[in-house]
């Protein structure tokens, strides 16, 4: 079963955060029932440190695996370089290894829907290798969410973006896929990775 929490719940944004600041709540919480509870209750108080504890060791962890700065350099590199054909291949394969069910969108803003767990997201990845992304492609795929009603909207992009297309993303829901978080989806060990780099050399 995969972990998966809501987007802007407390958690999911600890997950997000370095990982020493879930064990600082962890920490301030047992300190809090310490204080405030007589000390017959403290143990059962102090349990609610928990699962901040077990979200700073998952954040530990997925900190630890992320890339450096260079081979996500490397990584987004290899990606803008890629034809559509293995680009896409790979895109699905990781996908589908994280556990979604991969069809064609078949709409001209997003490429692909996802399923998983009775959720459904639409992902927008045919202009990944824009060198800068600005609103509007985000403006179209989040209106094609709505007018689909899919749950959440996914923008792919190995390029920059723009202040305004971050804070529509963050205003809008629009999750980016985009930085370490796309090099460690499609890493350069990845099969559409490795037939690129043949077909270039």
């Amino acid at each position: 079963m995969k972990f998966e929490l809501a987007r802007n719940s407390l958690f999911a944004i600890l997950l997000r955060s370095q990982w020493w600041i879930s064990f600082a709540v962890a920490a301030a919480f047992a300190a809090a029932a310490r204080a405030l509870l007589p000390a017959e209750y403290f143990v059962v108080g102090a349990l609610g440190a928990l699962p901040f504890l077990v979200i700073g060791c998952i954040a530990a962890w997925r900190q630890w695996q992320a890339p450096n700065a260079r081979h996500v350099a490397e990584s987004l590199q290899a990606l803008r370089a890629m034809p559509w054909s293995v680009f896409s291949g790979a895109i699905e394969e990781a996908f589908r290894r994280d556990g979604y069910a991969v069809t064609t969108a078949g709409g001209a803003t997003a490429d692909y829907q996802l399923s998983r767990n009775g959720r459904v997201s639409l992902v927008a990845c045919k202009r990944w290798k824009a060198a800068c992304v600005g609103v509007e492609p985000l403006r179209e795929l989040r209106a094609a969410q709505q007018r689909s009603q899919a749950d959440e909207c996914i923008y792919v992009t190995a390029g920059e973006l723009t202040d305004g297309a971050r804070s529509f993303a963050a205003h809008h829901g629009v999750r980016l896929l985009h930085g370490a978080e796309l090099a460690t989806l499609l890493p350069l060990s990845a099969p559409g990775s490795r037939r690129a780099r043949a077909a270039r050399g």
